[in-house]
């Protein structure tokens, strides 16, 4: 979903984030705080959100800003996919969530799998890259890049109590999906990730 507002605001605070982290000279300084200044209120008044929430999310970070990655786990069983219902809103989605330093995107997938659903998984190949800004999502104050990977089942079984961030776990037709959590991945994404899951052809997809 493009809001040309929101692209400016993240340019801006991109820029005045690497200048605050690179510049030298004190005037330039001044210069790239008041961007970054011009920026958590331009988000702040377009979202109803107050300033400092605004600041602690969104323009609290240091050095040059780079995408945030989000890693989701694919799992196919009798061509029924691995969904999981997530608390914050109440809806599904792909075992998954933000890659944590130190480990590999595999790791972080068969983490999250066996955190978020119970089982465990074997990594297999990458199945997409994707930029979240082309994609019918939400509107987003960070610019993210999505892995999608799939993974064999290897053991485990499914949560039979409600986790931290999940209280559901479930397999899935291709024409029995429940609400999707549209923040985490939509229902052409996920209709992709059945076509390319059941691929015999090592493809893939890009943005």
């Amino acid at each position: 979903m493009n809001i040309p507002w929101l692209d400016w605001a993240k340019e801006i605070q991109a820029i005045s984030q690497a200048g605050l982290s690179y510049g030298e000279n004190g005037y330039d300084l001044e210069r790239y705080e008041a961007l970054r200044k011009i920026s958590v209120e331009m988000m702040s008044y377009f979202t109803d959100t107050p300033i400092d929430k605004v600041t602690d999310l969104f323009a609290s970070e240091q050095g040059y800003q780079t995408p945030k990655v989000d890693i989701r786990a694919v799992i196919l069983q009798d061509n029924k996919l691995l969904l999981v219902k997530e608390r914050a809103d109440g809806a599904w989605a792909l075992p998954g969530g933000w890659a944590d330093i130190g480990l590999t995107p595999s790791e972080v997938a068969v983490k999250e799998t066996y955190e978020e659903a119970g089982y465990e998984v074997k990594p297999v190949r990458l199945l997409a890259v994707l930029d979240k800004k082309k994609h019918a999502h939400p509107p987003s104050a960070n610019h993210v890049y999505k892995m999608f990977i799939l993974c064999e089942l290897a053991g485990g079984k499914a949560h039979e109590e409600a986790g931290l961030e999940t209280t559901g776990v479930g397999f899935f037709g291709e024409n029995e999906l429940p609400p999707l959590s549209v923040e985490r991945n939509t229902l052409e994404q996920l209709q992709r990730m059945f076509e390319l899951a059941r691929g015999t052809v090592s493809e893939v997809l890009l943005d």
